[in-house]
């Protein structure tokens, strides 16, 4: 009377319905009935395999030989006997080897498909869903801080050609308040990220520090409490690839503003009066996108809107984050992670 499949998993040799001696004896069983399993149906594939495509080349007398084997592997399998599933995998094994070598895969070519198929995968992954990103620059403070490692979700408004501009469809457009990278306008070898605050035909204006949309002000709320950072900052005009940045530790005051539905920290350098935008209406197919650190940001103050074809997804949670190290060693490796900022969703 055949067990039923899946039991192989707590037979290994012991009586029927025997106590099992200890956690570790029952692990051991349990992993060597895993591998054995994994190994009957790699090669009952690969034999399989063969035997289709090489059909051409294999006698009938060992195409029966090897169907046969096949067959001891299968009715191991659905058996739940572990020692008969090892010798049904050394039966198979040996007529693998005596009657079909030539078509078997080395290890070497079984191991180099593992890493093209792993490769193959993350390429597409990286190329239509998700990509990650690090922050150089505390542009987007306090949203974002220098070290921090994002992830940004690629098809959050369309599909583009991979390592291209080209968009092969266009199924959403940003919100005001997403977070978004893109490509630099004027260096498209750079990436940028900052947070979007008028949307086409929109008219934005910056004036004594304050945000007005449609020609209202957006409004925010004064966040009590002492504020100051260290900005790696990006110093305006941006060169086209890296910024000419320090370390500058600075006083600020910190708001809460509401974009839309949508509420975020921003900063502010104390007594306002930063960058200004004169009247200006968000072209077609573009956004006016901004730092969230408001006075200390390279933006579309400086350098204009952002065509949708540049973006290149949008922001969605902080996955790893380090500041520099004083020294090459473990403990001041370990002081510099910002422990707190990990998976901290990007608002």
């Amino acid at each position: 009377m055949s067990t039923a499949r899946g039991d192989i998993g707590d037979m290994g040799g012991g009586s029927p319905g025997a106590e099992p001696p200890g956690l570790l004896a029952w692990w051991r069983r349990r992993s060597a009935a895993r591998r054995a399993r994994l190994e009957a149906r790699h090669l009952a594939k690969e034999a399989r395999r063969i035997l289709r495509k090489k059909s051409f080349r294999i006698p009938g007398a060992v195409a029966a030989t090897v169907t046969e084997a096949i067959k001891g592997v299968d009715d191991a399998l659905a058996a739940g006997d572990l020692e008969r599933l090892r010798k049904a995998n050394a039966t198979l094994d040996d007529a693998m080897d005596d009657h079909l070598s030539f078509a078997r895969k080395s290890t070497l070519r079984e191991y180099a498909e593992s890493i093209g198929v792993a490769v193959a995968v993350a390429l597409l992954l990286r190329a239509f869903v998700v990509e990650a990103f690090q922050i150089p620059s505390g542009s987007m403070i306090p949203t974002l801080h220098v070290g921090d490692h994002i992830f940004v979700s690629k098809f959050s408004y369309g599909l583009s050609i991979p390592f291209t501009d080209i968009k092969v469809m266009q199924y959403g457009q940003p919100v005001r308040g997403d977070v978004i990278v893109f490509k630099f306008p004027q260096d498209k070898s750079v990436d940028y990220i900052k947070r979007v605050v008028a949307l086409p035909g929109d008219t934005v204006e910056v004036r004594q520090g304050d945000l007005y949309v449609n020609g209202e002000r957006v409004p925010r709320e004064r966040v009590p409490g002492p504020c100051r950072y260290d900005s790696d900052t990006e110093q305006d005009p941006a060169p086209p690839r890296a910024a000419q940045r320090g370390i500058d530790p600075r006083d600020c005051e910190k708001w809460v503003e509401t974009l839309g539905r949508k509420q975020h920290e921003i900063i502010t350098e104390p007594g306002g009066g930063g960058k200004e935008q004169t009247r200006t209406v968000v072209p077609a197919h573009h956004v006016f996108v901004m730092g969230d650190n408001r006075d200390n940001s390279s933006d579309s103050r400086v350098w204009g809107p952002v065509n949708f074809d540049l973006i290149k997804g949008r922001a969605l949670i902080v996955w790893w984050s380090k500041g520099p190290s004083e020294n090459w060693n473990a403990g001041s490796w370990a002081k510099a992670i910002h422990w707190r900022r990990f998976f901290t969703v990007v608002r």
